[in-house]
């Protein structure tokens, strides 16, 4: 069989990025992936937020070499390994002391959902309560526990049995920042008629990523960690997609001034893409027993070894947090050039976002995945976001050069021409237009 064929005679219908991008992808390297034929992309989704370093980096791809060649430990439980020791030890060292936190690191299963279990299942056992409040369009994992702290419909439509114990909350700028949230959850929470069941925990993204890239502002989320003290409800924060530099600082809640209870981490804590989960969890809550939640794969060395690698050649300066802010900054100037040049000839968009999560929200929803497979003509791999897949989302490498972010924005620019019948300026030129 040539081409696609085997996938779409053997593999289950459920696959569903491939469909977008109907190609057989063979090698990859920093900001780009090539297929079979030999046609080369730039990519602007870098594993769904797990590929924040990009494809194959060097000095990670070294150490996780090195330590197959020496034939040390692959796959381990959650017994002790030397891999384990000095990730954890670094993690401390690098990533929490230096920011005045102190958690004891769960190694959960491999993937976000386990993680985000892990996290519900501890705060239902702290607390003795059952109810969690979680907040609309987020997304916080397939399973079931975490398809019931997801709003997306089509996701918890899926899983075939009712989701229970948890209660939906509106999120920040929910009412187009007419409303404080936060002042209609604090009534939710004061009113013993309300029919709010006093929650276990709260459990939020910052920047809400496949719901749209829509961003808590650092003030909302320290009024929702105030909130969470002053009716003893544990805050768990899911920083699974934009943690890990993505925001510009390693955890996205950085700056505003909160100290979760708990929080959820995966997708590019391995740096290397290879499956790895934790949750840092504050030493007071830490009251499991011995083997009351395990997991096979706990203990995927490989991950540890590239994770605590990335933390010793990324994280120990702010060089990285300086590169992605600066680019950040670069291209929201260059998307609100092409938000006013779209408003002009009366298409309605939106800037959205944080560091390098950052999407063009559109009130014609259908534009959004013809734009998307116009980059994907021209050799750009980009996805949508949003309940109605309203939003363009734009999720490169954090390691991306300058020269390459232009580029990929070039072939934006090129896209909405194409989908819209307006003439977008490029970004060289956006930037001109700006400085004016």
């Amino acid at each position: 069989m040539t081409g696609t064929q085997i996938f779409e005679q053997y593999e289950s219908e459920v696959r569903s990025y491939c469909r977008s991008f109907p190609t057989v992808f063979t090698r990859a390297k920093g900001a780009r992936i090539w297929d079979e034929a030999g046609k080369e992309y730039l990519d602007f989704f870098a594993g769904a937020g797990a590929l924040n370093y990009g494809h194959n980096p060097d000095n990670l791809k070294r150490a996780l070499v090195d330590y197959l060649l020496d034939d040390q430990i692959t796959h381990s439980l959650d017994m002790h390994t030397q891999a384990k020791a000095q990730l954890i030890e670094t993690m401390q060292d690098v990533i929490l002391k230096p920011r005045n936190m102190n958690y004891k690191t769960m190694f959960t299963g491999p993937t976000g959902t386990n993680a985000v279990e892990s996290a519900l299942k501890l705060a239902r056992k702290v607390k003795q309560r059952q109810n969690v409040v979680y907040f609309t369009n987020g997304f916080h994992g397939m399973t079931l526990g975490s398809l019931s702290v997801t709003g997306n419909a089509m996701k918890r439509n899926g899983a075939g049995v009712s989701l229970s114990n948890t209660t939906a909350m509106p999120f920040c700028g929910y009412y187009d920042n007419e409303v404080d949230t936060i002042q209609v959850l604090e009534r939710f929470l004061a009113d013993s008629s309300s029919g709010l069941d006093h929650p276990a925990a709260f459990i939020v993204e910052t920047v809400q990523a496949e719901g749209g890239v829509n961003a808590a502002s650092l003030t909302w989320l320290k009024k929702l960690s105030d909130l969470a003290k002053a009716h003893d409800i544990l805050l768990i924060i899911d920083d699974i997609q934009v943690g890990c530099g993505r925001t510009g600082s390693f955890f996205s809640f950085e700056g505003s001034g909160i100290e979760p209870d708990m929080i959820c981490l995966s997708k590019s804590l391995s740096a290397y893409g290879t499956p790895m989960a934790l949750v840092l969890i504050k030493p007071e809550l830490d009251q499991w027993q011995p083997g009351e939640h395990n997991g096979t794969f706990r203990g995927h060395n490989l991950a540890f070894v590239t994770a605590r690698q990335a933390m010793l050649d990324f994280w120990r300066d702010d060089h990285l947090s300086k590169s992605v802010r600066h680019k950040s900054q670069l291209a929201q100037q260059i998307l609100q050039g092409f938000k006013t040049q779209l408003e002009g000839e009366e298409i309605v968009a939106r800037v959205k976002g944080r560091g390098l999560i950052l999407g063009l929200a559109f009130e014609d929803a259908s534009l959004p995945g013809k734009i998307a497979a116009a980059c994907y003509e021209r050799g750009l791999i980009i996805e949508t976001a949003g309940p109605q897949d309203e939003v363009l989302k734009l999720l490169p490498s954090l390691t991306i050069t300058e020269a390459e972010l232009m580029q990929g924005l070039r072939i934006i620019a090129e896209a909405l021409t194409a989908v819209t019948g307006c003439t977008i300026a490029t970004p060289e030129a956006q930037l001109q237009l700006a400085s004016v």
